[in-house]
């Protein structure tokens, strides 16, 4: 593994260091004498820390002013979820982690959503719901799996739990990426059958947690997974079974 540069290591230094006061867009941050004494670098390496974070956005320096907060500085779990999105983009298969993530996570978003879910709560669950469906009707498999996605967070929401919230937002744009993808998988032959099922459990997830219960939302969660899982190997192999094919057909092709 390469060894990380020291201007990399600083950078990440003064991200840190600018999330844990949580300075906002436009704040000035202190000199460099006195970052590079807080963060025990030299000055030469904060300065390139600094032209790295700029390129991002992160840091803005003017001549004259100093060093300013940017407009886009990542929140923390962001941050941690960003690795993930380009192990998806190199590995595909990284999307079954994805399933087992969510189902250890909204087993418990769905038994307590419908322990806890308001009016509101229902409201938005039921309108996020809906959305999919007209979404699914005009054949718009981009706002499908938007609205998909939110269905879920809007569950994961009316958990009131701060902690599972907050994990579940950290996750929607990774889990998004993912649904989108399991959805062009499992409707790659226009089957009208998964769409239906998929909706089933959708609307059963929905009244479970509507009718405040449990258990039955804890199930209907685990079954709507477990189906999306069952799906997409289903789809893997028949992918495989094609790229044999070809590669069959390719080889005889040369002694024909």
């Amino acid at each position: 593994m390469p060894a990380i540069r020291l201007s990399d290591r600083v950078a990440q230094q003064l991200l840190e260091l600018i999330q844990s006061t949580q300075l906002q867009s436009g704040a000035k941050l202190p000199t460099e004498r006195a970052l590079a004494e807080q963060l025990g670098v030299s000055r030469t390496a904060l300065r390139e820390a600094i032209q790295k974070l700029a390129s991002r956005g992160v840091l803005e320096s003017r001549v004259g002013a100093g060093t300013f907060v940017g407009s886009r500085v990542p929140l923390w779990h962001e941050q941690a979820v960003a690795p993930l999105e380009s192990l998806l983009r190199d590995d595909p298969q990284y999307r079954y982690d994805v399933l087992e993530a969510r189902q250890a996570l909204e087993l418990s978003t769905a038994w307590y959503a419908a322990q806890r879910a308001t009016d509101k709560d229902r409201d938005r669950i039921r309108r996020c719901f809906d959305d999919m469906l007209r979404h699914q009707q005009a054949r718009d498999a981009a706002s499908a799996a938007r609205s998909d996605a939110q269905f879920h967070l809007a569950i994961a929401e009316a958990s009131h739990n701060a902690v599972l919230v907050q994990l579940m937002g950290s996750l929607f744009e990774l889990v998004l990426g993912t649904v989108a993808q399991n959805r062009r998988l499992m409707f790659v032959h226009d089957d009208l059958s998964t769409l239906e099922h998929l909706t089933a459990q959708h609307r059963n997830l929905m009244q479970a947690i509507v009718d405040g219960e449990p258990e039955q939302a804890r199930s209907a969660i685990g079954q709507h997974l477990a189906y999306v899982h069952e799906k997409l190997s289903e789809s893997d192999a028949e992918a495989a079974r094609r790229k044999r094919l070809d590669r069959f057909s390719s080889s005889s092709a040369i002694f024909s």
